[in-house]
C-alpha cells in the first residue's frame, strides 16, 4: 500500500502539532515543579544527525553509488531529447509533412520515456531515501535512549521551535553514532 504525499505531511504536521502542545504542557508544569526535583530537559537537532552523523553519510554514499547509473542513462536520454527536438526544429522547414509529423511523434515518444524514466527515478530515489533515513533515525533514536537513561533527562525533544543550546545534546548523540 502506497502512502501519499499528503499523508505524510499531515502526519508530519500532527507530528509537530503534538510536540508543541505536549511542550507547551510541559512548560506550564515546570513552574509548579517542586524545586526539590529539577527537570532534566534534552534536545537533539534531527537535520544535523541528518547532515552529520557517520551512519547518515554512509547512507547518502549508498544511495548516490546505487541512483548514479540511472542518474546517468536519465541524463543521457535528456541530451538525446534535446538533440532530436534541435535537429527537428532545424529541419522542418525542409522536410515533408509526413516525415515532420514522423519525426514530432518519434520525439514526442521520446519526451513521454524520459518523462516517464524520471519520474520513477525519482519516486524509487525517495522511497529509498526514506528507508535509508528511517535506520539512521532508528540508530539515532536508540543512541538517544541510552544517553538519556545513562544522563538522566526526564525528557528529550527532537522538534522544537526553538531551543536553548544549553539543552542541546546533539553533539553528544553524534558522538556516540559516530563511534558505532
Amino acid at each position: 500500500m502506497r502512502v501519499s504525499v499528503l499523508e505524510i505531511e499531515v502526519k508530519a504536521v500532527f507530528k509537530k502539532v503534538t510536540s508543541l502542545v505536549f511542550g507547551a504542557i510541559l512548560i506550564a508544569y515546570l513552574p509548579t515543579a517542586s524545586s526539590a526535583q529539577e527537570l532534566k530537559i534534552g534536545f537533539v537537532n534531527t537535520e544535523r544527525i541528518f547532515r552529520e552523523a557517520t551512519p547518515a553519510k554512509a547512507a547518502t554514499a549508498k544511495l548516490e553509488q546505487e541512483f548514479s547509473r540511472r542518474d546517468k542513462d536519465l541524463q543521457d536520454l535528456a541530451a538525446r531529447v534535446k538533440s532530436a527536438a534541435e535537429k527537428l526544429d532545424k529541419d522542418a522547414p525542409v522536410l515533408s509533412d509526413a516525415e515532420r509529423v514522423k519525426r514530432q511523434r518519434e520525439l514526442s515518444e521520446m519526451d513521454k520515456d524520459y518523462q516517464r524514466r524520471q519520474r520513477e527515478f525519482r519516486e524509487d530515489l525517495n522511497q529509498r531515501r526514506n528507508e535509508e533515513l528511517a535506520a539512521v533515525l532508528e540508530k539515532a533514536n536508540k543512541v538517544i535512549r541510552q544517553l538519556a537513561e545513562a544522563e538522566k533527562y526526564d525528557i528529550v525533544f527532537q522538534e522544537a521551535v526553538y531551543f536553548s543550546p544549553r539543552i542541546d545534546i546533539t553533539d553528544k548523540v553524534l558522538k556516540a553514532l559516530n563511534a558505532k
